[in-house]
């Protein structure tokens, strides 16, 4: 049985769960991991000396749980999908087994940037990232000045310590439409992964 796991990353409300979502739904015997489910507790996130509690950096990630939720994974896709009530298809592909992991701070974590597959990597500008997030509806609401004063720097943090870690990512303009950045990849897994005899 063949394994993939698809890496999704980048910035935030940069298209990653939307291009994630559409994936699901298009790929033979795929489930999903999101980073997004495996965050501690509010009590649990500290205040930094910018001010914010700080949501976006990987302490605030129970990256334990989610290694360990990957190498469940690895050991038994099968066993997995149905755990999370994924109906596996008995296609030509029915030997290939594919997870995504979509999260903004997956190439961070050498493990588990180490076990994807292949790793997408979605940018936007200042601006727009800005724009998309000021629009977005969160459990915990954004308090004035997180954008500028925690989130975007961070952003920046981590994507140069992705960058000098020198995991290799293949960079996506989320400017793009979302129909072209879904065809891109799925034309990509499909060609790089699916259509192989």
């Amino acid at each position: 049985m063949k394994r993939i796991i698809i890496g999704i990353g980048g910035v935030t409300n940069g298209g990653k769960t939307t291009l994630t979502k559409r994936l699901v739904g298009n790929l033979p015997n795929c489930c999903v991991v999101h980073q997004d489910d495996f965050y501690k507790p509010p009590d649990e996130i500290e205040v930094g000396d910018d001010g914010f509690k700080q949501w976006d950096v990987i302490t605030a990630i129970d990256m334990e749980a989610l290694v360990n939720t990957v190498t469940a994974w690895v050991e038994n896709p099968v066993k997995f999908a149905r755990s999370h009530g994924r109906s596996l298809s008995a296609s030509s592909n029915s030997d290939v087994q594919i997870l995504i992991l979509e999260g903004f701070l997956i190439y961070n974590h050498k493990l588990l940037a180490s076990m994807c597959t292949e790793r997408y990597y979605l940018t936007i500008p200042y601006d727009e990232c800005k724009r998309r997030r000021s629009g977005r509806n969160y459990t915990v609401p954004d308090p004035p000045g997180l954008f500028d004063g925690h989130v975007w720097p961070m952003y920046l943090k981590h994507r140069c310590e992705m960058e000098e870690s020198g995991v290799s990512i293949a960079s996506i303009d989320g400017l793009l439409s979302k129909d072209e950045i879904f065809s891109r990849v799925y034309t990509d897994i499909l060609n790089r992964f699916l259509n192989t005899s």
